[in-house]
Formats: structure tokens, sequence, C-alpha cells
């Protein structure tokens, strides 16, 4: 590393790749060298966006690049894990494109190399770095809604079809990435259900619940085939809620003044009767920070680099995702069935 900056290497100029390059060649400490991707095409686009910047068809030459210091990989998700090894072997850091890789297994192999090797692992779970989740992070944290009850979340939209991996690899992550970082616990147990409409196998709607020790139930709802594109997140808690809609441009997040309290009346005429009292009260809307959510992961990967610091978006967060993916798909492929989830 010279004088602080973090030369970079991009793998993959497909749909992602684009901005990871602006976003790493806008930090102060950062610096794109080199850009790879098998399609010329692709690298003619690069080359004439950003002149300066190597580019090469071979992944290889690019990891090997004594003059690179770390591996961005923004490639199919099943390419993943070959590159990100190679990568680590050769002592760069690496940051993944969410989902981490196909496997708990191969995401505990880069696991322990990194360990070993004393390198930087990070997964680009985007939203985690939104204003937005931040914002709500801070409303969870502070006691604002109480205790947390339920979240519901629908991630729906017309395409785009992934050939190698279903629709909860492909959208869940984004939903349990953000759960898992606004809860800070893990669910003990999922149940799936999904189905395939292109006769390959892999699920294009799909629907998951994850269940909690604490009570907590959240629900996720995935599709590739809806006339309509939504991306809303509903958390409840016992004193009031909140709405992330991601497709609102600027109000976003907005606070219910909502809540509900229930008491039990046990009589030897009625043995049980619930009596709930609702209150409505007013919706606030939180100024939110317009900030590309890219940028932060950039430098939260440069600065994991420079300086060893935690990462939000760590390894840790990539391999429990990939834990719930699993044994979310071995419940699809079980008819739903209650599966429990290990973590690392």
């Amino acid at each position: 590393m010279t004088q602080n900056i973090v030369k970079v290497a991009v793998i993959g100029f497909g749909y992602w790749g684009p901005n990871m390059v602006r976003n790493f060649n806008a930090q102060t400490n950062g610096q794109v060298l080199c850009v790879a991707d098998f399609r010329k095409e692709r690298l003619d686009v690069a080359q004439s966006l950003y002149p300066s910047i190597k580019t090469t068809q071979s992944p290889d030459e690019a990891i090997l690049d004594t003059t690179v210091d770390a591996v961005v990989i923004a490639t199919p998700v099943f390419t993943h894990f070959e590159l990100a090894k190679k990568a680590l072997h050769a002592g760069k850091h690496v940051l993944l494109e969410k989902p981490m890789v196909t496997t708990s297994e191969e995401a505990e192999i880069l696991i322990n190399l990194a360990q070993q090797k004393k390198l930087a692992l990070m997964v680009d779970h985007t939203f985690l770095y939104t204003g937005a989740v931040q914002s709500i992070k801070k409303l969870i944290d502070t006691g604002m809604i109480g205790r947390l009850q339920y979240i519901d979340s629908t991630r729906i939209n017309l395409g785009l079809f992934q050939p190698d991996v279903n629709v909860l690899w492909d959208l869940a992550p984004h939903d349990i990435s953000i759960l898992n970082y606004l809860t800070e616990e893990q669910p003990y147990s999922v149940q799936a259900t999904g189905v395939s409409h292109t006769n390959n196998g892999i699920e294009n709607i799909a629907y998951l619940t994850m269940n909690y020790e604490s009570n907590i139930i959240a629900h996720f709802n995935c599709s590739w085939t809806s006339p309509v594109k939504i991306r809303k997140f509903l958390i409840g808690g016992d004193r009031k809620m909140i709405v992330f809609d991601d497709t609102e441009p600027t109000e976003k997040v907005r606070i219910y003044d909502t809540s509900y309290h229930y008491t039990e009346k046990r009589s030897d005429e009625e043995k049980r009767k619930v009596l709930v009292d609702y209150r409505v009260g007013d919706i606030q809307i939180p100024k939110i920070p317009m900030i590309e959510a890219l940028s932060g992961v950039a430098a939260d990967f440069i600065a994991a680099i420079l300086y060893q610091k935690q990462p939000i978006s760590d390894f840790v967060s990539g391999i429990n995702v990939i834990k719930v993916l699993e044994a979310s798909q071995e419940s699809i492929k079980n008819g739903g069935k209650e599966v429990k989830v290990s973590y690392w």
C-alpha cells in the first residue's frame, strides 16, 4: 500500500461492477487499478469510462497483479468461492458481492484462510449502509418502538431471473442481513415454501418465515414475477411501528405512533376473554441522510484494511446469511418443514 491508498482490482463489470468501480475511485484512500471481465465489450465500456484503468479478460491476471492490495468480486455467485480463495492465497483482501458463496462450508474455508493470513474478508450487504436502515437501527436500539414483535418484508419485481440460484438466494440476503443487523438475535428455525414456473427447479416465488426464541416472527415474500416493484419492510414494536419503503424517493421511513394493549379476563362464566385496546397516534417522517450506501461499503472495506476496523457487514454477517438460506432451501425441498438453523 502506497501512502495509505488501497489499490483495488474489480472482477466483473456487468450489473454491479461499474458501481463498485465508481465508488472505490471516489474514496480519498482508494484507487481502482484494474477491471477484469470475460466479455471484451464490457471491458471496452470500462476503458471508455476510465482510460487510466488496466483491463483484462483474465481474473487471475488481476488477482496476481503485485500492485493490487484488494480484490472486489462482482460476478455470479457460483464463481465467488474459487476467485476469493485465489485472491486470499495471493495475499489480497477480499470484498464479495452478496450472497457470499453458495455453501456455508465454502464460507468457512474462506473465513479460516482470511484469518490465517490476517486479511480483510467482507460481504457487500449494501442495505446495512443506507441512511434508512441506520436510522431504523437507532430507533430500535434506543427503545423508541418498544419491544420488537414482528418484521414483515415484501421484495418483489418482474425479473431478473437468475440461472444459478433461486429467488430467496437472490433477494432474501438483503432482508436476512437487515434483520440480523437490527435485532442482533438469530432465528432458531425457518420454514420456507416456493415454486418454480420455469421447469428448471429454481424457485421464482418463495415465502420465508423466521422464528425467534424471544417470540419475534419475521416473514419474507420474494418474487421475480410481480407486475410491480415493491421493496417494503414493516417493523412492529409494542409501542410504535415502522414502515420502510425503499421505492420512496425521499420519505423512505415512517414511524407510526400506533400500538395495542390486551388484557385477559377469567370468570366462571367466561374462562378466557381477551380485551384489546388500540391506540392510533401521529405519523412521524424522520429526515434520512441521502447518501449512497455503496460508498459506505467501500469506505468500511478500506477502513478494515488500513485500520483493522470491524466492518458492519463482516464475514460473520455473510456466513450467517448463508446458514439461513441453506436451512430455507432444505425447508422448501421438504414441503415447508421447520428446519433448525446453526450459526458460525
